[in-house]
């Protein structure tokens, strides 16, 4: 998958998940339709392993263009 087709979220809030996920630290989302209906979303957590969160817990990050040309040169 490219770099620029990578769906990215802001943690703010890791109540009840200290150890897994880390406020203001930027996580990949990965794709469940699944998880979408029950109003949680699947990150790559501080284990490095991908597990269901609260949506509430993220905020959609969305980057310009000129950020996902910088990104891009970094994968």
């Amino acid at each position: 998958m490219n770099i620029l087709d990578k769906k990215l979220v802001i943690c703010i809030k890791n109540d009840d998940y200290l150890a897994s996920l880390e406020i203001k630290k930027i996580y990949e989302i990965i794709p469940d339709e699944k998880a979408k209906k029950h109003n949680m979303i699947r990150v790559i957590d501080e284990s490095g392993e991908n597990y269901l969160y609260p949506n509430s817990y993220f905020l959609p990050l969305e980057l310009t263009n000129s950020s996902q040309e910088l990104l891009a040169l970094f994968h």
